[in-house]
């Protein structure tokens, strides 16, 4: 006879069946409890577990049960009695130091007065010497403070009726433990996993599928979360298209959820010196993806949700595998341990010991900017407690004119360290001085003077706040503002400045999104024309899941088409 599986005690994958390591298979053919039961009752054949022992009296379960509870109540009365014993030398001590003893007499003579209880229960001799019943008649003859000792006595006979109520109640509420009634339910908890679920075949899972698919999606009004660094994965604001694969971050409570499965998206490249099929073809698709849109096109793509979202999880992520990083001690560089700067692109700290790997090191990569312009921008991780000065080495090697924060330093979770002064700091021997703080409607932008090696530099950093943890920005006008804000700074910074450092948390949601519209907005203008897969692609072979979320790709979109109008606007006045 063949015996077929539960659905609920097997997992598929494409060519097998496998048991699940912490569950014992259930045969569908076997018999039920409820046929096991009969119309004549419980047999005891049919549960050998629950029969009598060789005497006819309680099972070894009704024994080790009775064992159990009488151990439970002997805990219980030791607790009540510690209680008791407890109340009754508080309220004692505070009757001896109200009648003018000092704290440490009255704890004295307060257990002398339990040793004149004691001496009524258990045949011993006083531990405290044979003055306890002199001292019991004073507490007696008192009767300025005797109040004090009711109360005590009452608090300890109310201790006393509350025990002997609570084990009444314990012990009758378990009397039936090893009754009939407790093998019913044991065998219920037996049988759970058959009674759990219905018991499909793999036909009928595959059909009730392929039904599911069939059923036309529900249009949602988009959520742009540009504020979300880290996802938990049942966040259903945010699972618009329910990633296949999970990456998580280390240090928050939340985990960071990323498309590392769904079609068109690769895992983690970086396995070895050869590249996979599958990764080749990743790292073809980000170079060659392309899709200009014109300024209709982009108007009317803004709109499109499922065509975003098609294009979106088509594009490979292009992670880096943790295994490429393996150093001892590097965990304490990294937020994230799994979100990490890909190797071509890097930024590589100079150090006097260059073969010190962990010197060198920075979570951080360079990015192209418009027209392939190289080293525009550095996108790195929200500086940590233990990089905060490897960050300033990196502001002053890169020469860096512009840092843009685009995080909270708190969002449920620690997001970045606090990595400026409030006056001055030194910092790898480069002095830190605040010169001017503004504050914006959006943003706050602090003026810095660097100092190291007798060189003397004028710093900028943008700190956007409008894009708090879970939620979406109000409006679009605000980045732009603060876009064109950095571009005109950029400007205006001397020819031999460097890369403007930008930076959120994990450094590839909210920062990717500042990039990839600071560049589109330079296309737009320019050609007229924007090709934003073609930016996020280059972003990501920079730095891998540049641009985090399908939400937060629709928003940029939202974001071009906003600022398209506003030029079409001008240009018509």
């Amino acid at each position: 006879m063949t015996r077929r599986l539960s659905s609920s005690t097997r997992s598929h994958t494409e060519d097998s069946i496998f048991l699940r390591p912490d569950e014992d298979p259930v045969w569908l053919d076997e018999p039920t409890r409820a046929e096991k039961l009969g119309d004549g009752g419980l047999k005891k054949d049919a549960f050998p577990e629950f029969t009598d022992g060789p005497t006819g009296g309680q099972s070894p379960q009704g024994e080790d049960a009775f064992m159990h509870k009488v151990y439970a109540l002997v805990i219980d009365i030791h607790c009540w009695a510690a209680l008791f014993v407890v109340s009754q030398l508080t309220g004692y001590w505070l009757f001896f130091v109200m009648e003018g003893n000092g704290p440490l007499s009255s704890v004295y003579k307060a257990l002398q007065v339990i040793d004149f209880y004691l001496g009524f229960i258990l045949p011993c001799h006083p531990i405290f010497g044979t003055d306890s019943t002199v001292l019991m008649s004073e507490v007696v003859e008192s009767t300025e403070h005797n109040w004090v000792v009711h109360g005590t006595s009452g608090i300890g006979v109310a201790i006393c009726v509350v025990m002997v109520v609570h084990m009444i109640c314990k012990w009758r509420s378990g009397t039936d433990l090893w009754s009939s009634g407790t093998i019913s339910r044991d065998v219920g908890d037996r049988r759970q996993s058959v009674s759990r679920q219905p018991s499909f075949t793999l036909s009928e899972w595959t059909d009730a599928q392929e039904d599911l698919l069939d059923l036309d999606p529900v249009p949602q009004t988009p959520v742009f979360d540009m504020g979300a660094d880290a996802r938990t994965e049942g966040d259903a604001a945010t699972l618009t298209v329910t990633p296949v694969g999970l990456q998580e971050r280390r240090g928050s409570n939340v985990s960071l959820t990323l498309d590392m499965c769904t079609p068109g998206c690769t895992e983690p490249y970086g396995y070895g010196a050869q590249l996979s099929p599958r990764d080749q073809s990743a790292q073809e698709y980000l170079r060659q993806g392309t899709h200009v849109l014109t300024p209709a096109m982009l108007h009317t793509r803004a709109l499109d949700d499922q065509s975003l979202q098609a294009e979106f999880y088509e594009t490979p992520m292009n992670f880096v595998d943790p295994k490429e990083y393996n150093y001892p001690g590097l965990v304490r560089k990294n937020r994230y341990k799994t979100i990490l700067p890909n190797t071509h692109s890097r930024v590589i700290l100079k150090s006097q010991d260059e073969d010190d790997f962990l010197t060198t090191y920075i979570n951080a990569n360079y990015l192209k900017g418009y027209g392939g312009e190289e080293c525009a921008y550095i996108a790195t991780q929200g500086p940590t407690v233990n990089t905060v000065g490897d960050f300033w080495r990196m502001v002053w090697q890169e020469r860096s004119p512009i840092i843009v924060m685009i995080t909270n330093l708190e969002e449920k979770n620690e997001k970045c360290a606090e990595y400026w002064p409030e006056d001055t700091v030194t910092h790898e021997e480069i002095e830190i001085t605040v010169v001017s703080v503004t504050q914006e409607d959006d943003y706050s932008l602090r003026v810095f003077t660097l100092k190291c090696g007798g060189e003397e530099r004028s710093l900028r950093q943008y700190w956007y706040t409008s894009w708090p943890d879970q939620k979406t920005p109000d409006k679009a006008p605000p980045l732009l503002e603060l876009v064109q804000e950095v571009e005109r700074a950029r400007e205006e910074a001397p020819p031999s400045s460097g890369p403007i450092i930008v930076h959120c948390s994990a450094g590839i949601g909210r920062t990717g999104c500042f990039i990839a519209t600071s560049i589109l907005c330079k296309q737009l203008r320019t050609e007229g024309v924007v090709d934003l897969l073609r930016t996020t692609c280059q972003l990501r072979l920079d730095r891998g899941g540049m641009i985090q979320t399908c939400e937060q790709y629709q928003f940029v979109h939202h974001v071009l088409s906003l600022y398209e109008k506003q030029l079409s606007h001008t240009a018509e006045e």
